[in-house]
């Protein structure tokens, strides 16, 4: 039991106040100590809280402190596993490019009409002087016009010649449609984050596919730049080549949503692309080139020539001076075509829807040729991707189908593309 102990005490001072002072003091005693400690966590439920931890992503470590002999949990370490952490590696490099391509994509595109622009003032004011050093006699002002439309036709050949040989416009839907690739890559690796549990072959793939983009869309303008004006028209390849893999022998018998029906189907669906789109942006491809070679060939040539005359026009002779205006007129007329109406820039175009079916066509196949249905992607969903790639619904793909069937039984050709997009 405890005891109480008060003590209490009157005084008085010299003034008249008083008080009372009361002290008190409780004594209670001390209880001994009593032994108590945590128990510790078993093995299992150590193993448990890891499978858990391994279910989330997240990692939940158990770790024990030396001196106080306790296991805590540290929430402060996220888990993340290699794949994970170089995927997100390769996504902020394509981040990097998307920006890249877009920037570089705007001064290319500035290029275009800030030259174009210049050329055509160049040439129209080169031609204005020769004709007034024509229309009148030879004096010391005159000749100076006379030099200086010479020097103007000069510097227009010149850089006619630069323009036509990079295709400004051209550059700048190179860098549209990498820009483009790019941000599409992005969102699939993020959509792969998403889901969660990347492996390396993703990683891989991920990698393989922006070597192939770089090598598609090259930055630089020296060494690396694309032809731009080749032999013959090729698709553009974006896409890293897939190599070949073991074919099992295994019938296709409506396993991963796959049947005999739809196999029929995807095959008479690529021979309509292969017949139409492809033949068709395969003949605009070779005619936009043509065209190209023909208008980047004849400007620096009327130019060229507007150079020649106007060093030979005088007042006496006046053939000259009518040829380099007449040469100059027709090199700004030229030149508006070309550049102003972006023959490169449909030129590459051509060139890229022209390898979205070549993809296309090579995605179909290397499905259909995997003999083991667990292997391929979910017959259902390949047809629903495959029909939003061609702007259609599975329904309208369904139909396409089947009138290329109905076609080819009474030998007519097809009078419908299988793309409804471009």
């Amino acid at each position: 039991m405890s005891c109480l102990r008060i003590s209490a005490s009157l005084s008085s001072s010299s003034s008249s106040s008083t008080f009372n002072r009361v002290n008190a003091a409780i004594n209670v005693p001390k209880l001994p100590p009593v032994p108590f400690s945590l128990p510790k966590i078993p093995t299992t439920t150590t193993k448990l809280i890891q499978e858990l931890n391994g279910s989330i992503h997240t990692i939940i470590p158990l770790e024990k402190d030396a001196e106080n002999s306790q296991t805590f949990v540290d929430f402060s370490k996220p888990s993340k596993s290699k794949a994970t952490v170089k995927l997100y590696a390769v996504l902020e490099a394509v981040a990097d490019r998307v920006e890249m391509h877009k920037n570089i994509g705007e001064q290319r595109n500035n290029w275009n009409s800030l030259l174009f622009n210049s050329v055509n003032m160049i040439t129209l004011a080169a031609a204005g002087m020769v004709g007034v050093t024509t229309a009148i006699d030879d004096t010391a002002p005159m000749l100076a016009l006379k030099l200086s439309s010479t020097l103007l036709f000069s510097a227009a050949t010149g850089m006619l010649l630069i323009m036509n040989k990079i295709q400004p416009s051209q550059l700048a839907e190179e860098q549209r449609n990498a820009t483009r690739l790019f941000k599409q890559l992005q969102t699939e690796i993020q959509t792969t984050l998403a889901i969660g549990n990347p492996t390396e072959e993703d990683v891989d793939t991920a990698m393989n596919k922006v070597l192939a983009l770089d090598k598609a869309y090259p930055l630089p303008l020296l060494g690396t730049m694309l032809e731009k004006f080749p032999s013959k028209f090729e698709p553009a390849v974006w896409w890293p080549k897939t190599e070949a893999t073991t074919r099992s022998q295994k019938k296709t018998n409506n396993k991963n949503g796959w049947t005999p029906e739809l196999e029929t189907e995807m095959w008479q669906l690529l021979e309509v692309v292969k017949r139409k789109d492809m033949e068709d942006y395969d003949r605009l491809g070779n005619l936009a080139l043509k065209i190209n070679k023909t208008l980047a060939i004849s400007g620096p040539l009327l130019t060229g020539i507007a150079a020649l005359g106007s060093a030979l026009a005088s007042h006496g002779s006046s053939w000259p001076g009518i040829a380099a205006v007449m040469a100059g007129s027709l090199a700004a007329s030229v030149n508006a075509l070309e550049h102003g109406g972006q023959v490169g820039m449909v030129f590459e175009m051509y060139r890229n829807c022209g390898g979205f079916f070549k993809l296309l066509q090579e995605t179909i196949e290397a499905t259909l040729e995997e003999k083991d249905c667990e292997k391929r992607e979910n017959g259902a969903l390949f047809e629903m991707k495959v029909a939003t790639k061609l702007g259609r619904s599975v329904s309208q793909l369904r139909r396409l189908a089947s009138k290329f069937v109905a076609y080819e039984s009474e030998g007519i050709d097809m009078d419908e593309f299988a793309s409804k997009l471009f």
